[in-house]
């Protein structure tokens, strides 16, 4: 079976083709009894077979560690359910909400903070019912300034239906930014077609899109023509990151990730300190590496490089920059680190 025909979405699939051993099989079904898998052919051709440490691997391909549940870790690590007033919104923040339009996506990560939540066997998306409650929601709410899809994976939708919301939000006259996350230009490139494109304009609003990408490499040729479908049609586009052991957590392997980003068009946005869901503790970095990596990147690279690190506190209660600090006071006024690490008298 050839990686590049279909989407790879059972450990028997993922045996067949090479990418896990009939050792691992017996207990990675255990991983997949409890959490999605889905590893589509454009992510699938990416992977080094003969490199037990690939980063790409490391993201999609199941493991055994995931069976291992942490007492810290926790089904809503970020608290969605705190903040939902209804079904498919979540309002932590008073200016912005999240529209959870579904919850499949075109690849299940390993790390994915909803993993509780999304998969083939949850239901596909919000019903008509659910979605006008939702909408009718964000129309009652005029501090309402921005709608973030999320999910699941928004851009897994029909244009007809991503057309369709633009179209309501459109005419909501607070509403005035619609943000789009999304794993779709690395995960499936040739869904990004121009009809899709245009489905998610908005007439009066500013659209972005935030693609999630941890890896230089996942943005190969196909996934640069997906970008450039989005940027050239004057979407604007965000990148956001998961700090993964194994993955981005070099000083080499971060650089290379945010200057690919840029060289597409791509600003760097949030690195996220992985969150505490279940079963994600070998990928989880501490606080100290992310800071160590944030200096690097501060003295490596351009600032159009610099995306903001942040922790989502446990609990539902937003994120927060935990970046280094190159500032602190002193009897005279200020002391300075320069990207070198020397200090300077700020008075």
């Amino acid at each position: 079976m050839d990686a590049r025909i279909q989407t790879l979405r059972n450990i028997s699939q993922l045996g067949e083709t090479g990418f896990v051993t009939p050792e691992e099989r017996a207990v990675l079904e255990k991983v997949a009894a409890r959490y999605a898998v889905a590893l589509p052919p454009a992510l699938a051709a990416l992977i080094d077979r003969d490199d037990p440490n690939d980063p790409i691997a490391r993201q999609f391909v199941p493991d055994a560690a995931e069976l291992e549940t942490r007492p810290e870790e926790l089904a809503d690590p970020i608290g969605d359910d705190t903040h939902s007033p209804v079904e498919g919104i979540v309002h932590r923040y008073p200016d912005r909400v999240l529209l959870k339009l579904t919850h499949v996506c075109a690849v299940y990560c390993r790390f994915c903070f909803r993993r509780e939540m999304v998969g083939p066997d949850k239901p596909n998306a919000l019903s008509p019912q659910a979605l006008k409650t939702a909408l009718d929601y964000i129309r009652a709410h005029n501090e309402i300034w921005e709608v973030i899809f999320t999910g699941g994976d928004p851009l897994i939708l029909s244009p007809r239906r991503l057309r369709a919301v633009m179209k309501e939000l459109a005419a909501i006259d607070h509403v005035k930014v619609v943000r789009i996350h999304t794993r779709m230009p690395v995960a499936e490139p040739l869904r990004i077609t121009p009809d899709l494109v245009r489905a998610l304009k908005a007439s009066g609003k500013a659209v972005y899109v935030a693609i999630h990408v941890n890896h230089a490499r996942e943005l190969s040729g196909e996934a640069r023509e997906a970008c450039a479908r989005l940027a050239d049609a004057g979407i604007p586009l965000l990148g956001q990151s998961v700090l993964l052991k194994g993955v981005n957590d070099t000083a080499e392997a971060m650089s290379d990730l945010m200057r690919a980003c840029v060289e597409n068009r791509i600003k760097p946005y949030y690195l996220h300190h992985g969150d505490l869901a279940p079963g994600t503790a070998h990928l989880r970095t501490d606080i100290a590496t992310g800071q160590g990596l944030m200096r690097d990147l501060r003295g490596r690279t351009s600032g159009l490089c610099q995306p903001s690190y942040v922790l989502d506190i446990p609990g539902g209660h937003g994120k927060s920059p935990i970046g280094p600090n190159y500032i602190g006071e002193t009897e005279a006024g200020y002391e300075v680190e320069d990207f070198n690490g020397k200090r300077h008298a700020y008075r």
